[in-house]
């Protein structure tokens, strides 16, 4: 991690370790998994479905598993749209919130300065955040901004992960990688394949196609691991998404931003397992 005197190596990878922790406490918190059982939704999938897309409205299957990527799309139809039939979108949305501040609540327990300046900071990146083409930054952040200090960090953080999301779908699409090769190219780099398959929806049939496709494509060896030319391809992609995430940050006051989301950050990616889905990589330092 860049430190925070030198701005010119800070970048908008090292910006998302430091908010994606604060927003992943609505999948990997207790907190946050028992509001949307209580809810009745049971089993985590139907919880996490119904929460991120709620944003989107009462949408189905087919424009989550567009917008979501790299989930199997059969994954997605076996939570929607069944769980808008035990709650609305609105209901959903109090869910997550109330489920993340919860957790949060608890692992910030005692740094409500540090919150509430992070949470001004990350609220003003996360408003210059640009809409175009990205349909779940956009849901987001339509949504009313909360006043609590903890909801707004929360919310902040949200916005900007998903906007870093949205960039790198596009920047798959550009590289012409759909949402398992995409995976199957990340395992045969530096992630184990049970991070990602199942937790992603892929039968193990759609997994070998799309190695198959890769391979035939010169990206990955016969045995599922990555070619000169798939890191090539890889690199490209996260290039790209880096690129497509950059704006929020460009006016941003880099330094003070840094500096109040790190103690925040190294608490709460203490509580998250390593390797994980989601692909955050551990903090070390």
């Amino acid at each position: 991690m860049a430190t925070t005197a030198d701005t010119t190596t800070v970048t908008p990878r090292d910006l998302w370790t430091l908010f994606e922790p604060i927003h992943a406490v609505t999948y990997f918190s207790p907190e946050a998994t028992g509001a949307f059982e209580e809810a009745g939704l049971r089993g985590f999938w139907r919880g996490y479905f119904a929460g991120r897309s709620a944003p989107l409205g009462m949408a189905g299957p087919e424009p989550v598993a567009a917008a979501f990527c790299s989930y199997a799309p059969s994954m997605v139809a076996q939570a929607l749209p069944s769980v808008w039939e035990v709650v609305t979108p609105e209901q959903a949305l109090d869910v997550r919130r109330s489920g993340a501040r919860a957790a949060l609540a608890r692992l910030l327990d005692g740094q409500r300065e540090g919150v509430e300046r992070a949470a001004v900071l990350l609220a003003e990146a996360a408003g210059a955040a640009d809409l175009t083409g990205r349909p779940l930054t956009a849901a987001n952040a339509a949504l009313p901004w909360p006043d609590d200090p903890l909801d707004r960090l929360w919310h902040a953080a949200t916005i900007l992960r998903e906007h870093r999301g949205d960039g790198h779908v596009a920047a798959q699409l550009v590289a012409d990688v759909d949402g398992c090769e995409i995976l199957a190219l990340r395992v045969g780099i530096d992630l184990p394949r049970s991070e990602l398959q199942p937790y992603r929806g892929w039968s193990d049939e759609e997994w070998d196609a799309a190695v198959r496709r890769l391979v035939g494509r010169g990206l990955l060896t016969g045995d599922g691991k990555a070619t000169e030319a798939g890191r090539r391809t890889l690199a490209g992609i996260e290039e790209g998404t880096d690129r497509a995430a950059f704006r929020p940050w460009a006016a941003a006051d880099l330094p003070r931003l840094t500096d109040a989301l790190e103690p925040l950050a190294r608490t709460v990616a203490a509580t998250l397992r390593f390797p994980n889905p989601i692909g955050l990589p551990e903090r070390t330092g």
